[in-house]
């Protein structure tokens, strides 16, 4: 069996763009709605050029999700058991906001994935995702049993982090249009918010 013999650097930056176009275009119109022409348009491409890289739309989203899934775990897997509890809770609140305000084309990419029923990342959710949100899960029944953070179901204090921080990204433009002119970043005072509200939450 031979080795697939390494990339040029044009073919690597082809690929790059291509993925590029493909989140921004999956991003805005969900797996469905995505076509390789708009793909193709946004990539400055023709669609044989794409083509040629990927062989159809579901390769490129497959090759993006596979990407995200591993830097949406990140900040969970960041949580030191042997930490300070409310400085670790408080950490990742701060770690999901981030990313939330520097990849909301993934986030929305990961929401629509979701709301279209999750067939590509299924496996994903009830296996590596699952396992480790019932290893942080039973960290913090741990410190709750210790009394050093106040009782609380953990996979609803998950889920509300993931909810809090990651409607910044997926409800970017309903938060700046309320906000209105003068408050184009809304992420200082939500980072402050959602300290002060998962502070007085955990706090025994």
């Amino acid at each position: 069996m031979t080795d697939t013999p390494p990339r040029t650097r044009i073919q690597q930056r082809n690929r790059e763009t291509i993925l590029g176009a493909a989140l921004e275009v999956f991003s805005q119109h969900g797996f469905r709605g995505a076509t390789l022409d708009q793909i193709a348009q946004a990539a400055g491409l023709s669609k044989p050029n794409l083509l040629y890289y990927f062989p159809s739309k579901e390769a490129m989203h497959e090759a993006l999700l596979a990407g995200l899934m591993d830097t949406w775990l990140a900040p969970l897997r960041a949580l030191d058991p042997g930490g300070e509890p409310l400085d670790e809770i408080l950490g990742y609140v701060h770690r999901k906001l981030l990313l939330s305000r520097d990849f909301p084309r993934e986030s929305r990419l990961f929401a629509n994935e979701i709301l279209q029923g999750a067939e590509r990342i299924r496996p994903t959710l009830e296996g590596e995702l699952k396992t480790l949100v019932d290893q942080t899960a039973a960290v913090i029944s741990g410190w709750a049993r210790e009394g050093r953070i106040a009782p609380v179901d953990p996979y609803h204090l998950i889920f509300s982090i993931w909810a809090l921080t990651q409607h910044y990204a997926d409800f970017d433009v309903q938060v700046r249009a309320v906000l209105g002119p003068g408050k184009d970043d809304p992420f200082d005072g939500a980072d402050r918010y959602l300290a002060t509200l998962f502070s007085r939450l955990l706090t025994p």
